[in-house]
């Protein structure tokens, strides 16, 4: 059993930079690679980003690719998603997640979710 935590959402405005956090309890946080998923208003809920167990390999979705980062610290048990640039389509609830199948695209093969941080960004 994994509980995840989010948090650091806030209203920003457009261009501007938000860091997420996803703090972990449990002592199997490292054996899980990590990801980042959101819903808009209206939305299905969408992959964003995830990182595999050692922080040495990720992925992204297209529409966040190079201005979102994830990191973790396995240390810590948290998890980061660094968001600069950011759009008003980028509103939307971020919820992280563990999978135990690696770093996965597809919402299915996530386990355990956060209860999600909202993020605002206004144009």
């Amino acid at each position: 059993q994994v509980q995840l935590v989010e948090s650091g959402g806030g209203l920003v405005q457009a261009g501007g930079s938000l860091r997420l956090s996803c703090a972990a309890s449990g002592r199997t946080f490292s054996s899980y690679a990590m990801g980042w998923i959101r819903q808009a208003p209206g939305k299905e809920r969408e992959f964003v980003a995830a990182i595999n167990w050692s922080g040495n390999s990720d992925i992204y979705a297209d529409s966040v690719k190079g201005r979102f980062t994830i990191s973790r610290n396995n240390v810590k048990n948290t998890v980061f998603l660094q968001m600069n640039s950011l759009r008003p389509e980028d509103t939307a609830v971020y919820y992280c997640a563990t999978s135990s199948r690696g770093i996965r695209y597809s919402l299915s093969d996530y386990d355990y979710w956060g209860q999600g941080t909202q993020v605002t960004v206004s144009s």
